[in-house]
């Protein structure tokens, strides 16, 4: 394995200006770089502008939130304190720092869903071109090249980016702080790392605690790493901190140094604080730990979001609505009140004032009292009892309405899984909806990790290429560990993990293939690769086996020619070297088809998902 570290991907410094040179000819590649690099890294970024931006015309409206940001668009105290009425009597039960972005987009272009998405649509183009600094910077132009695509055909991100969620302007805040913060370990160079803490603290700003899950990652990568002495590394690290603290903590620190008279309430909390609401209500309490005046999760009581006081909490029906001057979809608050059953005890919620979409209408939800019409109670099993709008749902699944009424369409049959979704299990990012968002090339980032780590082994402390695998690797393992112990109410949460998959992807590939090219038995780590791939491809594929049938027998058939082709170029003499890479070329087209297959399906607006969840493919909003 230690013939690896010749054929390694090799980092690429940032080019040195020249003189003279045109810097307004955006498509011709800086010195140093091929001449076809920064075109592919512009076609790359017009693939994912394209795939961002595709559903705008018909987005969504985020429940609830879409009503803060029209909220924080009208008003200076409701904007300053992330209030959700225009009144600013109580705030969201998240920290404001995305939705004042979409807020200033609401101001320039007026409230539209499409205005509130496009911050998003944005960030991820950025996200992208950043990403294959990042990269290219750490392990050469063509594994830069090819984060960019795996970032661009992650299936969460496709559909994340593309609509008014905060976890967007969380992810584009950690890959700008990867940027800032590579920097940083290559020169020791505080000013960068200080910059890398306050995109952390932005991140923070966005989806508060979530975005501190990199710091493992930065502080243990640069004391590993970064080229001076061990208590100059320990300062800088320690001088990092306090900035990414204080950015973090400004909007907490301001409401709790504001009388509570002169400000919004905190909802979330039964004690009107800012920090019970972010380490507890939206913090620990997702893990099960109680903090003291925090609420329970939203995942962990029924109905929606509390907001304002719980005794005394404010009444929704005040809210704008989620719809712009023409009319549009009335207010999404949550599941609605239980409605009676005809007899049998509570029925089955249904659109209530606070629940589902209400009638289309300028400025205002729509109407429902209490749920309407629920479904027969346990305590009535009579089909002859139903009532008009009544549905009962019997043992066997089979489904009788009440007089005059008509049974639910039938579920699509390609969104119907074939297993129990493992929602609460601590693999849930290996299977069902998460896996399939997100989980298509762990086997081969895991695999480049290990084999990398080992081959840099023995290589100098200061050494950028194991720091890189360090950096990612300790990124990858906190976020999968945290999302595997705790309640992943939304499916963007896991987009976090994408910069870390995509580096490590990228890095394998290349360094699997130019260890192929070499021979020797480091030239088995690509068919190893690949059998992984297609394996775990084919595992995630049968999760949902009606989903695009001719995608997955292709791209499995793809990845076994493949697979077959270069276990035969290994054990036969004298193959064909356009064979060779042909064979290549396919199969590490085989690896990455399916996440695309699942991240263009988003082109379809019934499998882009939704402002509420994001996912692409057949488990949109089905989390």
């Amino acid at each position: 394995m230690s013939e690896t570290l010749t054929v390694q991907p090799s980092p690429s410094p940032d080019p040195v200006p020249v003189a003279g040179s045109p810097r307004w000819m955006l498509w011709r590649s800086p010195p140093g770089q091929p001449p076809w690099a920064r075109p592919a890294l512009l076609g790359i970024a017009f693939v994912a502008a394209v795939l961002y931006a595709w559903n705008l015309p018909r987005v969504d409206y985020a429940p609830l939130y879409s009503d803060a940001v029209r909220s924080m668009s009208e008003s200076w105290k409701a904007f300053f304190y992330a209030a959700v009425d225009p009144e600013a009597t109580a705030t969201l039960d998240k920290l404001g720092g995305s939705f004042a972005v979409q807020a200033v987009f609401a101001k320039i272009f007026g409230y539209h869903a499409w205005s509130l998405a496009l911050p998003q649509v944005i960030g991820g183009v950025l996200s992208v071109l950043v990403m294959y600094r990042v990269v290219r910077r750490w392990a050469g132009v063509v594994p830069g090249l090819l984060a960019a695509a795996v970032l661009t055909f992650t299936p969460v991100a496709a559909s994340m980016f593309g609509h008014s969620m905060a976890d967007g302007l969380l992810t584009m805040c950690l890959v700008f702080a990867a940027d800032a913060f590579q920097r940083a370990v290559l020169e020791a160079r505080l000013r960068s790392l200080l910059l890398a803490g306050v995109w952390v603290g932005l991140g923070f700003q966005a989806k508060m605690i979530t975005a501190w899950m990199i710091l493992p990652a930065l502080a243990i990568g640069y004391l590993l790493t970064a080229p001076t002495e061990l208590r100059r590394r320990v300062k800088h690290v320690g001088i990092a901190g306090v900035v990414t603290l204080a950015v973090s903590l400004s909007w907490i620190a301001l409401y709790t140094f504001t009388p509570a008279s002169a400000r919004p309430y905190v909802s979330g909390t039964t004690n009107n604080s800012a920090a019970a609401m972010v380490f507890g209500y939206n913090g620990l309490g997702r893990v099960g730990i109680d903090i003291p005046g925090a609420l329970p999760p939203t995942g962990r009581m029924s109905g929606p979001p509390v907001l304002g006081p719980p005794d005394n909490p404010l009444d929704r029906s005040k809210l704008r609505g989620s719809q712009g001057e023409e009319g549009g979809p009335g207010q999404e608050g949550g599941p609605g009140q239980a409605g009676p059953g005809p007899e049998g005890g509570p029925g089955q919620a249904g659109p209530g004032q606070e629940g589902g979409p209400g009638q289309a209408g300028p400025g205002q939800a729509g109407p429902g009292q209490e749920g309407g019409p629920g479904q027969a109670g346990p305590a009535n099993r009579d089909p002859s009892q139903l009532k008009p709008g009544d549905v009962m749902v019997l043992p066997n699944g089979d489904v009788i309405v009440g007089p005059g009424g008509e049974p639910p369409p039938p579920e699509d049959p390609s969104k119907v899984s074939s297993r129990k979704d493992p929602v609460f299990s601590w693999y849930k990012l290996f299977d069902g909806h998460l896996g399939v968002a997100i989980g298509w090339l762990f086997p081969l980032a895991l695999l480049a990790l290990a084999c990398g780590l080992w081959s840099r082994r023995r290589a100098e402390r200061t050494d950028p290429v194991r720091g890189g695998l360090v950096t990612w690797g300790v990124w990858l393992a906190t976020f999968t560990v945290v999302f595997s112990a705790s309640e992943v109410a939304h499916t963007a949460y896991v987009a976090t993990l994408a910069p870390a998959i995509a580096a490590l992807s990228a890095f394998g590939i290349v360094m699997f293939w130019r260890a192929f090219q070499n021979g020797g038995r480091q030239a088995w780590l690509l068919p190893l690769a690949l059998a992984a791939e297609l394996a775990w491809g084919a595992w995630l594929w049968s999760a949902y086996p009606a989903f695009l049938p001719w995608a997955k027998w292709g791209t499995l058939a793809l990845g076994v020619l493949a697979l077959v082709v270069l276990i035969l170029t290994r054990v036969a003499k004298g193959a064909s070297t356009t064979l060779v890479k042909a064979a290549l070329v396919v199969g590490v087209v085989a690896m990455l088809a399916a996440p695309a297959a699942y991240s263009l399906s988003v082109l379809d607006s019934d499998y882009a998902g939704d402002s509420f969840d994001a996912n692409a493919g057949p488990a949109s909003g089905s989390a």
